[in-house]
């Protein structure tokens, strides 16, 4: 009995202190003063109204969440052949194709954004959506390998050889059998590919203009030169955006498919 109750008040006391930063942001962002101040100093929803009066705001949001989207679409698209191939084939050059996918997981994105701004103004297009396109889909597309490649084991494939025996094309056992048992790494992969994309500075600084923007490189140029609750109230919309994403995934496709692939198993 004792030792239920020491777990629980340390699982709340870990609760309360991953929440407490969450909370002291959206307290700031409701101060009435011109500087971050918490406890808030009055209430006022005026911060939030600033940013919907900003239009480069709403500019650097769409543009983020856009170019997040895309990018991780193009990853989803590459990670499926990738991860097959991969995990079921052996051919020259596999463990360096291997590593290569994985790299941008571990090099710096300083080094990554320089290279791409040396390897798009070679070709001309730096400083553009494609640009930033293609650094992001080539740091989005290892979390999706990653995820769907821990997914994929002999029974995927023995499933496929029932599948082509019983008279299914290949691309119905693909539709019906492949892809139901990799969409709990799809969709892990996704998560964390788009929240990589949608928050990445290092990056995405080296290719954007004043035009062409994201929010979190709008975030840290502001900051250079002004802090205000303005920043609070852009940070408390994107964990109420976060949380509101997490609650919709969950009433439709259900967080523990997620973390379990046998859920994805027992569907099929």
């Amino acid at each position: 009995m004792f030792v239920r109750i020491l777990v629980t008040a340390i699982s709340w006391a870990a609760m309360a202190f991953l929440v407490m930063p969450l909370v002291i942001i959206i307290g700031a962002s409701l101060t009435e003063t011109r500087y971050l101040s918490f406890p808030p100093e009055g209430l006022t929803l005026k911060w939030y109204g600033a940013i919907l009066a900003d239009p480069t705001y709403v500019q650097s949001f769409l543009m983020s969440t856009l170019l997040a989207a895309a990018a991780t679409l193009a990853g989803i698209a590459i990670a499926i052949p990738s991860s097959l191939a991969l995990a079921r084939y052996a051919f020259p050059g596999r463990q360096f194709l291997a590593a290569m996918f994985a790299s941008p997981l571990v090099l710096p994105y300083l080094v990554l954004g320089s290279a791409l701004l040396q390897f798009t103004g070679y070709f001309g297009f730096s400083q553009t959506f494609l640009a930033l396109l293609v650094g992001h889909v080539v740091i989005v597309t290892p979390f999706i390998i990653k995820s769907v490649s821990s997914l994929i084991t002999p029974d995927h494939l023995a499933l496929e050889q029932a599948s082509a025996d019983l008279g299914a094309s290949p691309w119905q056992t693909f539709a019906r059998i492949t892809l139901p048992l990799l969409r709990p790494g799809l969709i892990t992969g996704a998560i964390f590919g788009f929240i990589t994309s949608w928050i990445n500075v290092e990056l995405s600084m080296f290719n954007t203009t004043g035009a062409l923007n994201t929010i979190p490189v709008q975030l840290f140029n502001y900051v250079q030169y002004s802090v205000d609750p303005t920043i609070a109230a852009i940070s408390a919309v994107t964990i109420l955006i976060a949380i509101i994403v997490i609650t919709v995934l969950d009433m439709t496709i259900g967080l523990d498919l997620l973390s379990d692939g046998k859920s994805g198993r027992q569907e099929t």
